[in-house]
């Protein structure tokens, strides 16, 4: 599933990014911000409608994200209890 597609509050697990064919500086973008395979992410907000821009947190960061970008950014769940 997509980064997009998740519940809020709730950690998951990156294993991977996926950039459209014409734009590969994206993945590296956000790999270099943390959107690394292993890495701890949790969605703490959707913005108006569910459209973006997302808040997230990746390690011990926050960032806003598209959400074209967020989709870009596939998870799996991590320890849902």
């Amino acid at each position: 599933m997509n980064l997009d597609q998740v519940d809020l509050n709730w950690p998951y697990r990156v294993s991977g990014v996926n950039a459209p064919k014409g734009a590969p500086q994206i993945k590296g973008q956000l790999e270099d911000i943390g959107f690394l395979p292993g890495e701890q992410v949790t969605l703490l907000r959707k913005g108006l409608l569910g459209k973006g821009p997302f808040m997230v947190r990746v390690g011990a960061s926050t960032f806003a994200l598209r959400k074209s970008e967020a989709r870009m950014i596939e998870v799996e769940p991590k320890d849902h209890v």
